[in-house]
Formats: C-alpha cells, structure tokens, sequence
C-alpha cells in the first residue's frame, strides 16, 4: 500500500497564509486522484478539496472556494494545498488522502484508501 504524508501545519493569524504539502511514499502519485479533507475538534471530517489525476479537474467545497488552492507535481509525487486569506474556522487537522483506483474526484471519505497522519492547522483570531 502506497503511503502519502502531510506537512507544513501550524498556528497562524486570521488572515495569514499557509501551504500543505502531500507527498507520497513511492513514485506514483500521479495514477491516484488526491484530495484534502480536514477534521475539527468535535466534528465530522470533511471533504476541502480534490483533484484529478492531470490536474484537469479540481473541486472545492463552497467555504474554501477563492480562498485554497490546490495543485500538484506529479514528477516530484507531490500536490499541495495553499491556503489564504485564513479564518479561525479553518482551524482543523488536515489530511491528504489518495485514490489508486477511481479516475474521479470523490467527496466521500470511505473512496481513499491512503491517508496521512494529518497536519494541525490553528488559526487565531
């Protein structure tokens, strides 16, 4: 099972800006569609954002739309997530996660099959 890791969390001020990285554990993150879910204290972890193998489609859900942006290299086996313009309801732990064997983005949770260990984001008022 091929593995994917988060980094580059951390606390930041309302209206900061941060970048998550995803890479994955071997060299073919390019066959997987990959998306960002997210899981505050409390709360039901949901979907942020996805995107499809080629970069050819990407979907956000209503509240991070204008504000995250994600991408990914698929040569250096990695997507990223840059988030701006920060909220304090954005704090969560974030979590990559990769689907080996669908070509579509999915919001539903139980469609990926690797997932990292998460990265805490805080955001303060």
């Amino acid at each position: 099972q091929l593995q994917v890791a988060e980094s580059g969390g951390g606390l930041v001020q309302a209206g900061d800006s941060l970048k998550l990285r995803c890479a994955a554990s071997e060299g073919s993150l390019h066959t997987a569609v990959m998306a960002w879910f997210r899981q505050a204290p409390g709360k039901e972890r949901e979907f942020v954002a996805g995107i499809s193998r080629r970069s050819l489609f990407i979907t956000y859900i209503d509240s991070v739309k204008g504000r995250f942006t994600l991408s990914r290299d698929n040569a250096k086996n990695t997507a990223f997530l840059q988030m701006s313009s920060l909220k304090p309801e954005d704090t969560a732990v974030y979590y990559c996660a990769a689907d080996w064997t669908s070509s579509t983005v999915k919001r539903d949770a139980r469609s990926y099959t690797s997932w990292g260990q998460g990265t805490q984001v805080t955001v303060s008022p």
